[in-house]
C-alpha cells in the first residue's frame, strides 16, 4: 500500500498525467507476456534504476565542472542522499546494450552492483531480468521508452515525480490485479485522511501491515508540509509478503526515509518483530476479514486483553494488536471492514463492548463505497486512544465522535471513488474541533454528518459503532455484502414474493368464486 503528494494522480489537473500514462504504456508492453503481478516488478525495478541513475548523473556532471572535485568519489553522492551507481549500472551503459540478447543479465548485474555499493538496498532489488521466459526484445523496447523520461533530475526529485509514478502504478496494478493488488494498495485519500486526523508530528510511528510503506511516506510528507523536522519521527513497520516487503524498502529508500521494517518479512501475529514497541502513532490498513491468520494457535496470546478474537476473522486480533503496541498517550488510526462496527459473531460484539467500556474508542468514520481496489466491501476508520484524560483531551472522557462520510466522495472512473481535498479537510477539522485542538473552531453536532455520543448512548444502541446509528442517517443494510451478491439475493427474494403473491391471488379468486355461487 504506497502514497505521496498533496493530490492524487487523477486529481492533479493533468499535470504530469501524460508522463505517468507514458510509463503505464511501458508496462503494457510486457502485459502479453506475463501477468500483472510479474510485470509490476519488471517495470518498477527499471524505474528505480532509471531514477537513481539520473540523480547520480546529474551530480556527476556537476562535479565534472567543479574544480578539484572527484566525480567518482562516493562520499560526494552520499552527502546529498544520492545513491552511488557503479559504471555498469548507469542508465547510459544499460541503454547502450538494450538491443542485445544478454540485456537481461546486464540489468541483473546492475542491480547486484547497486546493492553492493548501497547496503541499505541489500536483498531489495529485483534480479530476475535474465530469466528465459522474459521477452528480451520487449525488455529492450521498455528500456528505450523509459530512457526518454527524466526521472531523477533535481527538479523532478523536488516535485517527487517518482512518488507520483509509484502511486499511479500501484493504483493501476491494484486495479489490474483485482483483490490481490488491493491487498497492498491503500487509496491515497484514505491514507491522507488518517494522517490528517492523527497528525504525527513527533514520536514513534508504527504500521504492522505496512504494505509498500504509504503510511510512512504520508507521515513524512505531513511533517514537511507543516515545517516540522523529518528526524522527529521514528518509523517501525512489518510486512508478511516478501515481495511487498522489498517494495516497501525500495519505496522508503528512494526518499531517504530511515525505517525499521525488521530484518526480513514476517507474519505480525505469529512473529511480532517489534514486541517491545509502544508507539505514539499507529497507522494501518490490515487485510479485511482475514480468515487464515492462525488464531486457533494463539488463543492464550497476551495481546487479547479484551477477549479472544475468533479464528475465522482477524479484525479484532488487529484491533487488540494495535492497542497492545500503543503508548499510554498514543493514538491509533486504522481501516477495517464495516462489519467490525456491528458484528456479534464469535464474541466480536463482546470484545467491542469491552473496548467501549474501557473508553478506548475516540472516533468512528463511515467511508464511502468504491474507494478500494479489488473489493466491494465497504470500510470504516477507527481511532483509538488510551488516555482521553491527557491534557487537551480531558473533556472528551466518556465520549466518542461519530462521523458519517459515506455519502461523500467523487467518482474518478466508472468503479472507483475518491475523497476530495475539501472533504478530507472537513472531516479532519471536525475531529480536531471536537478534541479542542482548534482554537478558532467550536464543535457542534451536525445532523446527518457528525455526533458526539456518550457511553450510555452507545450502550443504548447495543455497542454498535456504525455512525449512521448516531448522526441521524438511516444505516445501510448489509454494508459488507458485495453489490452483485446483494442483487442476486434480493432478486431471489423478489421472485419468491412474486410466487407467493400469485399463490395468494389464486386462493382469493377461488374463495370469491365459492361465495359467488352460494
Amino acid at each position: 500500500m504506497a502514497k505521496r503528494s498533496s493530490t492524487s494522480p487523477k486529481q492533479n489537473n493533468g499535470a504530469n498525467l501524460g508522463f505517468e500514462q507514458k510509463l503505464w504504456q511501458a508496462a503494457d508492453k510486457m502485459r502479453g507476456h506475463m501477468d500483472a503481478s510479474e510485470y509490476k516488478h519488471v517495470v518498477l525495478g527499471l524505474i528505480f534504476l532509471k531514477y537513481v541513475s539520473d540523480a547520480f548523473e546529474e551530480k556527476h556532471q556537476a562535479l565534472l565542472q567543479e574544480k578539484g572535485a572527484d566525480p567518482e568519489d562516493r562520499d560526494e553522492y552520499l552527502a546529498e542522499n544520492i545513491f552511488w551507481v557503479p559504471k555498469q549500472a548507469r542508465w547510459s551503459f544499460i541503454q547502450a546494450k538494450a538491443k542485445l540478447p544478454e540485456i537481461g543479465r546486464v540489468i541483473d548485474d546492475a542491480m547486484t552492483e547497486i546493492e553492493k555499493k548501497n547496503p541499505q538496498l541489500k536483498g531489495v532489488l529485483s534480479k530476475d531480468y535474465g530469466r528465459p521466459a522474459l521477452d528480451k526484445q520487449k525488455l529492450g523496447e521498455l528500456i528505450d521508452l523509459i530512457g526518454t523520461i527524466g526521472l531523477g533530475d533535481k527538479e523532478n526529485r523536488s516535485k517527487d515525480i517518482l512518488g507520483r509514478v509509484y502511486e499511479y502504478f500501484l493504483g493501476q496494478f491494484a486495479s489490474a490485479e483485482g483483490k490481490k493488488g488491493g491487498e497492498f494498495y491503500t487509496p491515497r485519500c484514505v491514507v491522507r485522511l488518517l494522517v490528517e486526523m492523527i497528525e504525527p508530528y513527533k514520536g514513534r510511528v508504527y504500521d504492522p501491515c505496512c504494505g509498500s510503506s504509504g503510511m510512512f511516506v504520508q507521515s513524512e510528507e505531513f511533517i514537511e508540509k507543516h515545517d516540522g523536522r523529518i528526524g522527529d519521527l521514528s518509523i517501525y513497520g512489518q510486512e508478511s509478503n516478501p515481495t511487498t516487503w522489498k517494495l516497501a524498502k525500495m519505496n522508503l529508500a528512494l526518499r531517504g526515509i530511515e525505517a525499521n521494517l525488521g530484518p526480513h518479512h514476517a507474519d505480525t501475529f505469529r512473529n511480532d518483530l517489534h514486541k517491545d514497541l509502544r508507539a505514539d502513532f499507529i497507522l494501518a490498513n490490515p487485510p479485511f476479514n482475514m480468515s487464515d491468520w492462525g488464531g486457533e494457535n494463539l488463543k492464550e496470546d497476551v495481546r487479547w486483553k479484551y477477549g479472544v478474537p475468533p479464528a475465522s476473522n482477524a479484525n479484532f486480533a488487529w484491533v487488540q494488536h494495535f492497542i497492545h503496541h500503543l503508548a499510554p498517550n498514543g493514538i491509533a488510526g486504522f481501516v477495517l471492514a464495516n462489519g467490525s462496527m456491528s458484528s456479534n459473531q464469535s464474541g466480536e460484539g463482546e470484545i467491542r463492548k469491552k473496548l467501549v467500556e474501557a473508553d478506548l474508542v475516540d472516533c468512528m468514520i463511515a467511508l464511502p463505497g468504491q474507494l478500494f481496489y479489488g473489493t466491494a466491501i465497504s470500510a470504516c476508520l477507527w481511532f483509538l486512544t488510551k488516555n482521553k484524560k491527557n491534557g487537551r483531551f480531558s473533556d472528551r472522557q466518556g465520549k466518542t465522535l461519530f462521523i458519517d462520510a459515506s455519502k461523500l466522495g467523487v467518482l474518478i472512473d466508472r468503479v472507483h471513488r475518491d475523497l476530495t481535498d475539501q472533504e478530507i479537510a472537513q472531516i479532519a477539522a471536525t475531529y480536531h474541533a471536537w478534541r479542542g485542538e482548534r482554537q478558532a473552531a467550536q464543535y457542534g453536532d451536525i445532523s446527518g454528518f457528525c455526533k458526539s455520543a456518550t457511553l450510555p448512548d452507545i450502550e443504548q444502541r447495543g455497542y454498535v459503532l456504525a455512525p449512521g446509528r448516531y448522526v441521524g442517517v438511516k444505516e445501510a443494510e448489509d454494508d459488507d455484502e458485495p453489490v452483485a451478491e446483494k442483487m442476486k439475493r434480493l432478486t431471489v427474494t423478489l421472485e419468491q414474493q412474486f410466487a407467493r403473491s400469485s399463490e395468494l391471488e389464486a386462493r382469493i379468486r377461488t374463495n370469491l368464486e365459492q361465495f359467488r355461487w352460494r
